[in-house]
């Protein structure tokens, strides 16, 4: 399908509104004639007199003048703006403490919504309405009036007409939509996962601003939210709010997204005569890069230019000193990636200048790395995008004060043993502030679109990140800054490995060029072949490769907080520096005198690291390759993780998480602290012993998952009747496992208490629902690893992960499967090993073969009824 900007409209421009377009007209003709003395005192047919109205009002010129009398605000809409595309922008400009750890801070942009005004003078009003942007269907087609008017807008608000102004513009007071009393503009508290209605007697508009192409309205908002069961415990929340109403430029030429590289989208729905069904695809969000005319041919013929307009950043001044630097030079980073665009000079980062009057952190104008003080240990870098093309209008970056937390938790676990300088409680400011460079070049790279890479790290093998010569000239842990690939946990000791901060790569530039090099095509589809032909250039090398982010990991090569193409050998390396940091832990933490919190927390961060490691072991058990492919490339889109490597991994899980790890969990650590978590209330110190039959059911419930059984099963079916290389079996599976948790049973020797507890964890695995615990446990009993920007993002991206592309579905094939059958069926042979070995072993040995006993005849016989 060839669609010409020509002949393409967004769809609502024509919908509802275009007969009362029409009306207008005739109307506008008329009050020329009937309303000469509209400006002059007397009121014309219900509608009072703009003089009047006006008299004592402060007034601002911008896209609307802004009439502000005492409390009333009025909007003077110019006839010109009716029916022009509008993004109204919500963010938050102040909250109070009682939500301030909850991630809801100043800077957030909680709500963006595409409108329409059209001016009604036969019923006095200006109707505010919106609609779908992602509808577009030639004008000429026949089905152009079928889907005009299927595909309407809606009215949101309308506003009395209170005065005509000067060639017939409309005067209208807007309090209700930005002080609270509707929600049409700005539906805060539903948005921010709040509910409840704005106490409006308690709300007010504080401040308005005009400018030539936005609008900004500035208000404080309260609600009275319950905290507790009676109605005594309620609290009441002010949150400061900034709503910009913006001019929408013309459109822009879109670019089809491709899943081969990750960028955010916005959806299209193409219509047209020519079609048998609906074209669906997305266009991917990216800022508007343009060579200027007269750069245009030495832009085409390979030379660097600057572009018509340039991506600047301002450093919000509420930011500490001594990380302003580090902050902008993370923004500067990506000019070295656009220059693979073809454009130079295009980032520029600074603090706002005195004579910037205007200038303010939550105006639509400016991008913004915004400070926000807060306990919370996080960054995250969001777009407000064009909804209609994906253009990227403005972005801004959170940074919460307290990610340095994360930073300093990763190094010192991570690093501390290859870095002295990352030991303590506070590092160098050299140090963090090389970190901070990291997280923000990370942001920066949300912001120009990009999405998470997680299958980058997979393209290094482990051995070569312990080379002080690869990771020197590849700059990093991985191709992509766009990865959770951290800091280098398995370079040590003795390698000599220096970098061993991420940084910018190879991918991370061959995305900014795929996405930003300018071909000079009016239409998206007549620039596909020239954009599949510089993916093709990279086609099969894995420096390239992009891996979507996974809500349930399936494809192991795409994980967060890994390094390289094992896990397994990546994880024997990062446990060799975790066993070397155990006996420091207190040293590096502590001073004479001092408490041993910090020392807690160390100890509970070691552990998560240990955690994460089996984690990305498991993984590849049942797991399979997900390869972004298209017809031509030679790729399989789906295969099953290699049989060695699945047995490489259940090696590794039971070594390192099946048999008790007495170096993590009985230590002399344990006469003097234990592994404390932080919480709302505080400090809690945790039981070791607890701690580690957590993590360890966590990882037998996630072997006996029933999407990784279902996997390994499909592997089996497909293999039917075919000759094909070896593939891990459920029957293997779990025979592997049984024979290792249940080796001293079977040999009548007694248990040890940790091992009674791995067959207790491996037997309740089995018979509880591993949906329903993981439903109810995974944001209680188990800490989450800290993440910067993890699943933070905005609202106008299309940004949830794609899990229609990266998993297979089972829900409808669970219970029916044979995954019932064969929990069964090992049940039923652990229950066979325990009744002949029951009266085996010492005391505790037996009463545990009792209990189990009893557990397994329970639910056999309840699963019997």
């Amino acid at each position: 399908m060839n669609l010409k900007l020509a002949s393409v409209f967004l769809l609502g421009f024509y919908a509802m509104g275009f007969q009362a377009q029409e009306k207008d007209k005739k109307t506008i003709e008329k009050d020329k004639i009937s309303k000469k003395d509209s400006l002059s005192d007397k009121a014309d047919k219900g509608i009072g007199s703009y003089d009047t109205l006006l008299k004592d009002a402060k007034s601002k010129k911008g896209l609307f003048t802004i009439h502000q009398v005492k409390d009333k605000i009025y909007f003077e809409i110019p006839n010109e703006t009716f029916g022009k595309d509008l993004l109204v922008v919500n963010k938050i400009s102040s909250v109070p403490a009682e939500i301030n750890n909850a991630g809801i801070n100043k800077g957030i942009n909680y709500e963006n919504k595409l409108i329409r005004f059209y001016k009604d003078v036969q019923n006095k009003k200006v109707w505010a309405k919106t609609f779908d942007p992602k509808i577009e269907v030639p004008k000429k087609d026949n089905i152009y009036q079928s889907v005009k008017d299927n595909y309407g807008e809606s009215i949101i608000e309308g506003f009395e007409i209170k005065a005509f102004g000067k060639d017939s513009v409309a005067v209208v007071q807007v309090n209700d939509v930005f002080n609270g009393t509707s929600k049409s503009f700005n539906n805060l508290f539903d948005n921010i996962g709040m509910g409840g209605s704005v106490r409006t007697k308690d709300s007010y508009i504080e401040e308005t601003k005009a400018f030539p192409q936005n609008i900004v309205v500035k208000a404080q908002l309260t609600t009275q939210v319950s905290e507790g069961k009676t109605s005594a415990e309620k609290a009441d929340l002010t949150v400061g709010t900034t709503t910009n109403i913006v001019l929408l430029p013309e459109p822009m030429v879109g670019r089809f997204a491709d899943h081969r590289v990750g960028y955010f989208t916005t959806g299209k729905q193409y219509f047209s005569d020519k079609q048998q069904k609906v074209s669906e695809k997305e266009l991917i969000t990216r800022w508007r890069l343009e060579p200027r005319e007269e750069d245009v041919q030495r832009y085409l013929a390979g030379e660097l230019v600057e572009p018509k307009k340039k991506i600047v950043y301002y450093i919000d001044p509420a930011t500490p000193k001594q990380w302003q630097q580090a902050i902008i030079d993370g923004v500067y980073d990506w000019n070295k990636a656009f220059e693979k665009a073809g454009f130079k000079n295009v980032i520029s980062a600074k603090l706002p200048d005195e004579n910037e009057t205007d200038f303010d952190v939550d105006d639509v104008r400016y991008s913004v790395i915004t400070y926000a003080a807060s306990s919370m240990a996080n960054a995250m870098g969001p777009s407000v995008v064009d909804p209609r093309t994906g253009e990227i209008l403005e972005s801004d970056i959170i940074w919460w004060h307290n990610v340095m937390t994360i930073l300093q938790s990763w190094m010192r676990v991570q690093t501390g043993i290859i870095d002295p300088q990352v030991r303590g409680n506070i590092f160098p400011d050299e140090k963090m502030a090389n970190a901070i460079r990291f997280v923000s070049s990370h942001e920066v790279g949300h912001t120009f679109g990009l999405k998470h890479n997680m299958g980058s790290s997979f393209a290094y093998s482990v051995e070569d990140l312990r080379s002080p010569e690869f990771t020197s000239k590849m700059g990093g842990t991985a191709p992509s800054i766009m990865d959770y690939a951290r800091f280098n946990y398995v370079a040590q000791e003795g390698d000599g490995v220096k970098q061993i901060t991420p940084k910018i790569g190879v991918y991370d530039e061959f995305a900014i060029q795929w996405g930003y090099r300018w071909t000079g095509k009016s239409t998206p589809e007549a620039e596909q072949s020239i954009t599949n032909a510089w993916i093709e250039k990279h086609q099969g090398d894995p420096l390239y490769f992009y891996g979507e982010q996974q809500g349930e990991t399936i494809d192991p090569r795409s994980q967060a907080e890994d390094l390289g193409n094992n896990a397994m050998k990546a994880g024997e390396y990062g446990i060799a520096n975790l066993k070397k940091t155990i006996p420091n832990i207190i040293n590096w933490s502590t001073r004479k005198g001092e408490n041993y919190d910090e020392a807690k927390s160390f100890y509970n961060q070691v552990i998560n690291q240990w955690y994460v490691y089996n984690n990305h072991a498991l993984a590849n058990v049942g797991g399979l390759y997900l390869t972004p492919t298209v017809k031509g490339d030679g790729e399989k889109s789906y295969q099953p993780v290699p049989y060695a490597i699945q047995k490489e991994a259940l090696v590794f899980l039971k070594k390192h998480i099946l048999t008790l790890p007495e170096w993590l969990f009985i230590n002399p650590l344990s006469d003097i602290i234990k592994p404390a978590k932080t919480t709302p209330k505080g400090l809690i110190d945790q039981s070791p012993y607890n701690v580690f039959r957590e993590k360890q059911a966590a990882i037998l419930y996630g072997l006996m998952n029933d999407n990784r059984l279902l996997r390994i099963l499909e592997a089996e079916f497909l293999k039917e009747g075919k000759a094909s290389e070896k593939i891990m079996t459920t029957s293997e599976l779990f025979s592997d496992l049984r024979n290792f948790i249940f080796a001293k049973t079977q040999k009548r020797k007694p248990l040890t208490i940790s091992e009674r507890m791995t067959q207790k964890n491996y037997i309740d695995a089995l018979i509880i629902d591993v949906n329903k615990f993981y439903e109810k446990t995974e944001k209680g009993i188990f800490d989450r690893m800290p993440m910067v920007c993890d699943f933070a993002h905005d609202a106008s991206h299309h940004h949830a992960i794609d899990e229609n592309k990266i998993t297979l579905y089972f829900d409808g094939m669970k219970r029916l499967s044979e995954v019932g059958s064969v929990k069964r069926a090992e049940l039923i042979k652990v229950r066979r090993i325990l009744q002949e070995a029951r009266y085996s072993g010492d005391e505790n040995t037996r009463n545990h073969y009792e209990d189990m006993l009893i557990r397994l005849n329970t639910s056999l016989k309840n699963a019997n009824n």
